[in-house]
This record gives C-alpha cells, sequence and structure tokens, in this order.
C-alpha cells in the first residue's frame, strides 16, 4: 500500500512538473506580444476566477489573526513570480525554471536563521551545492550580475518566503485563502503599478516590464492554455504532497527542470552550454538532497 502511495505522489507530480514547465512555455510564447505585467495579471486573474467559484460550494473556514503575514505573503509571491515571468521572457525557459527551484534551497536557510529548524552537515553542503550550482547558470564577470541573475536570484528568494510564511498562515487560514490572497495581489498590483506609469507619466514599470496591449486572436488561446496548464499543475501538486511524503515529491518537482530544457530544444532550438548545464545538474541534485531531510 505505502508503495502504491508513493507512486500515485510520483506520478501526481510528474504531471503537476510537466504542466509547470508547459506553462512557461505559453509565458514566454505571451512575451514576444506582451509586457511581463500584463502576463503576470492574465495569469493570475484566471486563478482568483477559479477560487472564487469554488466558494458558492465550500465556504472558506478562517481562524483569522496574522493578516499582515497574509499580505506579506501576497506581495512577495507575487513579486518572485513577476521575477520569473521576466526572467522567462528574457533568457532560456530551462535557465529560468532552475533559478525559480532554487527556493527550496533558500527556504531551507531561511527555515534554519528564523524559525530555527535543524539542518544537518548534509543540508549545507547540499546547500553550497545549489549555490555553486546557480554560480555556474549566472556566469558572473567578476563582481557584477546581469539583472537577469539578480531577477532569478529573486525569484528563489521571494518563493522561499513566501512558502516559508505558509507554513504559519496555515494554522489560521483556510489553504484557500492564502493562494486566493496571493492570486489576488499578483491580479491588482500589475493594474496599480501600471496605472501609476499612466498617472504619473513616468513610464517606470512599463519601461521595465513592458507595456501594455490588448489580446488578438491566438493571444487568447495562449492565456488561456497558461491559466488551465498553471491550474492543472497546482492540484496534481497538492495531491502529490498528499500521496507521498514531502521529501520523495519534492525531489521530483525538479522533473520541471528536465522538461523545459525539452521545450527549450524542441520549439525555441536552444540547449544550455556545458557550464548553464552543468549548473541546473548542481541545483537539480541540491534540491534533491535537500528533499531528502525532509524524507
Amino acid at each position: 500500500m505505502n508503495f502504491l502511495k508513493i507512486s500515485d505522489g510520483v506520478l501526481y507530480m510528474l504531471i503537476a512538473s510537466f504542466c509547470f514547465a508547459l506553462m512557461g512555455v505559453f509565458v514566454k510564447l505571451l512575451s514576444d506580444s506582451f509586457g511581463v505585467l500584463e502576463i503576470t495579471f492574465f495569469r493570475n486573474i484566471f486563478g482568483v476566477a477559479l477560487i472564487g467559484a469554488t466558494l458558492f460550494s465550500m465556504p472558506l473556514r478562517n481562524k483569522g489573526g496574522k493578516i499582515g503575514l497574509l499580505f506579506f505573503r501576497g506581495i512577495v509571491g507575487f513579486l518572485a513570480l513577476l521575477a520569473w515571468f521576466y526572467n522567462i521572457a528574457h533568457i532560456p525557459l530551462a535557465d529560468a525554471m532552475t533559478f525559480s527551484r532554487t527556493a527550496p534551497i533558500f527556504t531551507a536557510v531561511i527555515a534554519f536563521f528564523a524559525l530555527n529548524e535543524r539542518l544537518s552537515k548534509k543540508g549545507w553542503a547540499a546547500i553550497f551545492v545549489g549555490f555553486a550550482g546557480v554560480v555556474f547558470i549566472m556566469k558572473p564577470s567578476g563582481l557584477s550580475l546581469k539583472i537577469t541573475d539578480m531577477m532569478g536570484l529573486f525569484s528563489g528568494i521571494g518563493a522561499a518566503l513566501a512558502y516559508t510564511s505558509v507554513r504559519e498562515l496555515k494554522k489560521y487560514y483556510d489553504t484557500r485563502t492564502i493562494v486566493l490572497f496571493f492570486m489576488s495581489a499578483g491580479t491588482v498590483c500589475p493594474i496599480l503599478m501600471i496605472l501609476a506609469d499612466k498617472l504619473l507619466n513616468v513610464n517606470f514599470f512599463s519601461d521595465f516590464f513592458g507595456d501594455i496591449s490588448m489580446p488578438k486572436g491566438v493571444d487568447w488561446l495562449y492565456i488561456t492554455c497558461m491559466g488551465v496548464f498553471a491550474t492543472i499543475a497546482q492540484i496534481f501538486m497538492t495531491r502529490a504532497y498528499g500521496a507521498a511524503k514531502a521529501g520523495i515529491v519534492s525531489a521530483v518537482s525538479y522533473a520541471d527542470i528536465v522538461f523545459s530544457v525539452a521545450f527549450g530544444m524542441i520549439i525555441w532550438t536552444s540547449f544550455p552550454d556545458l557550464f548553464g548545464l552543468f549548473g541546473i545538474m548542481l541545483v537539480i541534485l541540491s534540491g534533491i538532497l535537500v528533499a531528502k531531510e525532509k524524507i
């Protein structure tokens, strides 16, 4: 029975990883015509509508409290997603996915310092391997980092901060409330940022994240596919963690990097160079070793 549960969890996470990679594909396709803020808005409004529809059949059950932490999770999660989408638009999909998958590594570090969670020598060694992998992917020139490198690091650190806050928020709020706040922030904040640009006539956010335009034709198909695959990925990821141990599922989740490499080769004929490929392998190895700490 335990074997069957583990097998189900692995299968669910493989499906989730495949769908996350597909979501990244459609984000990259949309980035040819739209700014990152607009793509982030469409990604989140789809989720808000979906979760909102569930409220009619299953009302939220919240204990309440920690409202500040709830807002923190929403804002930081949105910024991490924005940084991830920015990188998907500007660098190979596999590299962008790998940066975002450093979140478990940063989560372990944050949990050690903020939550006093024990981390073994093997855990610290795994984190060192992960950071070495990131360096190989970035290939920094001296002490300078490219904007995509900084965005990549923040996508991992921001996601780690968001995940860490969820551990505390689960004691007070329905899971749907936490996700709804995150997706609401991802819907409202892009609108506010765009309005700020227009009203103040500064074009700060639009110059950096791209301007807005009205979707047409095939754009709607890409937007729908992005939302559908993101939603399917979330559903199967949740099922995976309910069907197998967290450490096993977390290790399997790195399959989304492999899928992203494959999609990059098929669609954009792009493949990481030797340094980048070695870095990706180190990050995957690091993530698996960190996940083993949870088994």
